[in-house]
Order: structure tokens, then C-alpha cells, then sequence
């Protein structure tokens, strides 16, 4: 049986994909971006009957910062597997699933004429390639990260949702969300984008509530599970281990402004980061902003990624954090939503033809120019291999501690995983609005006691946590003893309790 253009399509985009992720995989350290080795020890505490608990901190408390799919689907690779092997197997994943989302987004957007009704159903699939080897992308996928199985997750909602959304098989979207919601919470946003595809097509009631019990109950149990599990996250490290409620209390509203502004960004580096002229890089992302946002009007009214796209905006908006790590899991999405803004001017108004012609190849210019740059160094893993080359030469001493030794370090996940000693996070940080609040030498003192933390371990003279590090030996100089030098100022210090 002979395989129609649309399928064709999906395939190769799928399989192209998957080549270039298998093809730029690396070995580096797992926790060297830290969620991924948060990922990994939560899988490894899984695996290994212990539970949902974070396995490197004292007294083993419940993991809730996290939605448990992934870890529960990394489980079987490090409950049976050492660390590398796992940590391979995973990647390897991450690629297979990168690659799904690839294809599926590349066969429905070609299957419903996404892009229109007279371009080519290949260039449906040339865009969502193009975005799937980003490098930034790439980046991603080549570690523990969830997000390339959010990725299908949302590919596979936004898909049930445009074709089924007004039949039987609803049930499809909603659990795909429901799944998408276990994964990264961010998933509310798909949630309520496709709500308001549905109530734009005015489906029947039948459509809405199988498309919203099934979330319903994935967010009701995942609530339960952090309202009784909560307060085991000592109050120092509300911020990466603690509910989601801590950045949002703690920063309120004061990153809307900066975030607006920095929403683009990711995406303007990528096609003109090669411009030197400021004012003409200015001119070049506005106009391309505002082809995205054509792009993104019309395909609310085709899609419910549209809708989806603009929660998950407003989320990013207020979200604390810098966008870029959020918006490399829907670049397809993005790239697709741009080439709709950009057909549509095209055919719709022929006297900015020219324009957006020559807006459209200085996007793709400036795009293969970061790619081949990207390719040619290796980009996507070069913060990994640092960090990797960092950690192989500190964890040999580490290794030798006492087993019953409590670490303070940075990327403290990596050091359970490859020491087994347990071990907390030496940085400490909170908010008040946009304002960095850094522990005071006494407040430091108090959590490394309550940590019951043996060793300091200093990764990098010029981090954060040194900075922090130097004012607690400047008030108490007699509470650490050095047993240890690196070159570069790295150091492992004895904590001597009751100093």
C-alpha cells in the first residue's frame, strides 16, 4: 500500500530528526544542567524501591517540585542499569522522542494545510525539521531534561484535539494532557488553549469533558501529593526543590516586564545574531515579531497551538526565569506559526511581497549561518563537556569520603549519582520582587547544620556559591578546615562541627 504525501512527509521529518540526535548524542555527566540530575536521582529512587524522594538529601524527603512521568519513565534504565548505561539509554530516548514530536507535528501540519492550501506539503516538513536540530534544541535533548516527552505529549493533544475535537475519540486529547500535565506543569497552557479551540468550534459537552476530566484528575492527585508532602523541603531550598508557588510568591509579579521584552529573544538570536548594526538587528526582529504575531492570529483560528502558544506565553511572562529553555520544546510550533504569518502576507497583500521575501531569507541566512557555526563547534555540548571535564577531576576525591559524609556543593545531584555520598546545594538564593536575596554567614550556618553537611565542596572559584562560601569564612574562620586543593581555586573543606 503506497504511503500518501502527508505520511511521507512525517516519516522523513521523523527520521531525519532522529539521525541528527543520535549524531550529535554525548557523554557527559548527568546533573551537569542540573534538573537533569535531579531527573535522574528521582528515577534512581524509583528504581530502587525507596519512592518518590529526592535520594541525595538527608532524610530522603518527598519530591515535589517535579511532576513524577518522567522520572517514572527513566526508572527502569537507572533501577537496572550503573549510571553511564542509564544515562545513554535515556539520551537515546530523549532522541527517539524528539523525533515522534518531529514527525507528527510535520504530518498533521501537512495533513491539514497548515501553511495553506497551495505550499507544498515538504515545506510543512522542511520547517519543523529545520526547528527540530536548532541547536539550542539539540542542547536539550542531549540530556535529562523532560522536555522532549513533553514535546509529543503536546504534539500528540494538539493534534487529537484539531482532528478529533468534535468526535468519539476526544478522549485521545485529554489524556495526552492529562500526560503532558504529569510531565511539566507548564502543560495548563495546552490545557486551556485547546479549551478555547473548543469553544471557538462550539463543540457538544461530551467533547469538553473529554478533554478536560482527564487533566482534572491528573492535576487533583499531583495537588495531593504536594500538599502533604511539602513541608519536607527544608525553607532554604524552596526555590529548586519546593512547590512552584515559591518563585511565584517570592518574585510576585516583577519579572512581567523584563520577560515581555525577552520572550523573542531566543528565537531573534537564532536568524540575526550575525547582524552587528544594533538598529538594524532592532528593525529586522520587530518586523519578524510582527509576523509572528499574524502568524500566531491566524493560526488560533486553525489550530489549537494557537491558543495554546499565548497561555503559554502569559505563563512564561510571569514565570521568574529566563524563557529559553521553555521555548526550544515548541520551536516547530514557532517556526510554523512565523511560515503561516509569512505565506499569508505573501498572498494576501502583493505590494510587501518584496519585504517579506527578503525578511524570509535573512531569517533562513541568518539561521543556517548559526547552525553551520553550531555544527562546526560542536555548540550543542560544550557547556556539558566543561562541566563534565570539571566535576570527573573533583569527584575521585569525593569518592574517598566517608560514606556517611554530607556534601555542600553545587550541581549536587551529579555528586550523589557518581559518589553516593549524600549531598545539598551550597548556593543559596531567594527573591523579594526582582531583587536577589543572598543568606546572610549566620543564616548559611544554620542550614548547613540542619543539613547536617560534613564537607563543602567549592566546583568553581568564580560561581555564586564561592561568593556566599568567602563570607561564611569570614565570619566563622574556624568552621572549615581545607583537606583538599584543585588548581583554580577549587577546594574541599571539613565542616568542624561546634566551632
Amino acid at each position: 500500500m503506497a504511503l500518501n504525501s502527508e505520511v511521507k512527509t512525517g516519516l522523513v521529518t521523523a527520521a531525519a530528526t532522529l539521525v541528527v540526535g543520535i549524531l550529535t548524542l554525548n557523554q557527559a555527566l548527568v546533573g551537569v544542567f542540573y534538573d537533569d540530575g535531579l531527573y535522574a536521582g528521582l528515577a534512581t529512587a524509583l528504581g530502587s524501591g525507596h519512592g518518590y524522594v529526592h535520594p541525595n538529601l538527608p532524610g530522603l524527603p518527598a519530591a515535589v517540585h517535579y511532576p513524577p512521568l518522567y522520572p517514572v519513565v527513566l526508572a527502569p534504565f537507572f533501577g537496572a542499569w550503573s549510571v553511564p548505561s542509564a544515562a545513554i539509554a535515556g539520551k537515546v530516548l530523549n532522541a527517539l522522542l524528539s523525533a515522534a514530536a518531529a514527525g507528527l507535528i510535520a504530518w498533521h501540519a501537512a495533513k491539514t494545510e497548515l501553511l495553506g492550501a497551495r505550499i507544498p506539503r515538504w515545506v510543512a516538513g522542511a520547517v519543523v525539521f529545520a526547528a527540530g536540530v536548532a541547536i539550542p534544541a539539540l542542547a536539550t535533548q542531549g540530556v535529562l531534561f523532560a522536555e522532549p516527552l513533553f514535546g509529543v505529549l503536546l504534539a500528540i493533544t494538539i493534534v487529537a484535539t484539531d482532528r478529533w475535537g468534535q468526535g468519539e475519540r476526544a478522549w485521545i486529547a485529554g489524556t495526552a494532557a492529562a500526560l503532558a500535565l504529569l510531565t511539566r506543569s507548564i502543560a495548563i497552557a495546552v490545557v486551556a488553549g485547546a479549551c478555547c479551540f473548543l469553544l471557538q468550534r462550539r463543540s457538544p459537552f461530551r467533547v469538553w469533558r473529554a478533554l478536560l476530566v482527564p487533566p482534572l484528575v491528573a492535576a487533583l492527585g499531583w495537588s495531593i501529593w504536594v500538599a502533604a508532602h511539602a513541608r519536607g523541603i527544608d525553607p532554604a531550598l524552596a526555590l529548586g526543590y519546593g512547590t512552584y508557588s515559591a518563585p511565584l510568591s517570592q518574585a510576585g509579579l516583577s519579572a512581567v516586564a523584563g520577560n515581555v521584552r525577552d520572550l523573542s529573544r531566543p528565537m531573534e538570536v537564532l536568524a540575526f545574531g550575525w547582524i552587528p548594526l544594533r538598529w538594524l538587528y532592532i528593525v529586522l526582529a520587530t518586523a519578524a515579531l510582527g509576523v509572528g504575531l499574524y502568524g500566531l492570529a491566524l493560526l488560533s483560528r486553525r489550530s489549537a497551538i494557537g491558543f495554546a502558544l499565548v497561555f503559554y506565553a502569559i505563563i512564561l511572562a510571569v514565570w521568574p526565569y529566563p524563557p529559553d529553555r521553555f521555548i526550544w520544546v515548541v520551536l516547530p510550533w514557532l517556526a510554523l506559526t512565523w511560515s503561516v504569518g509569512a505565506v499569508e502576507l505573501w498572498r494576501r497583500w502583493p505590494r510587501v511581497r518584496i519585504p517579506v521575501g527578503l525578511l524570509c531569507v535573512l531569517v533562513a541566512g541568518g539561521y543556517l549561518h548559526y547552525e553551520f557555526q553550531g555544527f562546526t563547534g560542536r555548540w550543542w555540548d560544550t557547556q556539558a563537556r566543561a562541566i563534565s571535564a570539571n566535576f570527573a577531576e573533583l569527584l575521585p576525591v569525593v569518592n574517598n569520603l566517608p560514606d556517611s559524609a554530607v556534601v555542600a556543593t553545587d550541581d549536587e545531584a551529579l555528586v550523589w549519582l557518581y559518589s553516593r555520598r549524600r549531598s545539598v546545594p551550597l548556593y543559596l538564593e531567594s527573591y523579594n520582587g526582582r531583587v536577589l536575596i543572598r543568606p546572610t554567614p549566620a543564616e548559611h550556618r544554620a542550614y548547613l547544620e540542619r543539613m547536617d553537611v560534613t564537607h563543602v565542596l567549592l566546583a568553581s572559584a568564580t560561581s555564586p556559591s564561592a561568593i556566599e562560601l568567602r563570607a561564611m569564612i569570614g565570619a566563622y574562620p574556624s568552621l572549615f578546615t581545607a583537606i583538599y586543593r584543585w588548581p583554580d581555586g577549587r577546594w574541599l573543606f571539613a565542616v568542624n562541627r561546634g566551632q
